[in-house]
Order: structure tokens, then C-alpha cells, then sequence
């Protein structure tokens, strides 16, 4: 993964809202949740759900599908996993001296 990438990623997510639903899909799992199940489960006006979940999209770390008249929230799990491994790729290997 590329740092700008990782970078984004992350600027997406230090939202608390947007963290509190990363979180929430985490949880999920692959199957994901309903836009109507999220909005439950985190108490959030539909508007300001909306607008929070383009944002994951745009990042590329939320996928959305239409399931007939339901929209399906799943999270990206390959690109969750690059930057999971981006953060600890270099970890415990110590500072190499100059």
C-alpha cells in the first residue's frame, strides 16, 4: 500500500461517526448491514448517515450494494487488510543507523 493511500484511508476514519461504522461492519462481518440496520445501531439522522458513508466510499474502505430496495454496506476486507499490514509492515525491526 501507498502511504497517500494509507493517508486517505485514514483521514476517512478519523471521524468519530465514520470510525463508530468501520467499527459496526467490522463486527458484521462479510455479510455487512443494511443502511437502515446502521442507522439503528448507531442513532444517526439517515442524512448524516448518507453523508458519512460516501465519504467510505470514496475511500474505497466501504463497498455498497443494492439488494432489491435495501442498500448493503460491506467493508472492503482486502484493502482493510493492506493498511492494517501497511501500519505493522516495519514493526519490532528497530531503527536502522545512519
Amino acid at each position: 500500500m501507498e502511504l497517500d493511500k494509507a493517508a486517505v484511508c485514514f483521514a476517512k476514519l478519523g471521524n468519530p461517526a465514520r470510525l463508530a461504522m468501520f467499527r459496526l461492519l467490522v463486527k458484521a462481518g462479510e455479510e455487512g448491514l443494511a443502511v437502515g440496520d446502521i442507522q439503528k445501531e448507531l442513532d444517526m439522522p439517515h442524512s448524516t448517515l448518507s453523508h458519512h458513508i460516501s465519504h467510505m466510499i470514496a475511500s474505497g474502505l466501504l463497498i455498497q450494494s443494492r439488494e432489491g430496495r435495501v442498500l448493503r454496506c460491506r467493508l472492503d476486507y482486502e484493502l482493510t487488510n493492506n493498511l492494517l499490514e501497511y501500519l505493522m509492515e516495519d514493526c519490532c525491526k528497530g531503527l536502522q543507523k545512519c
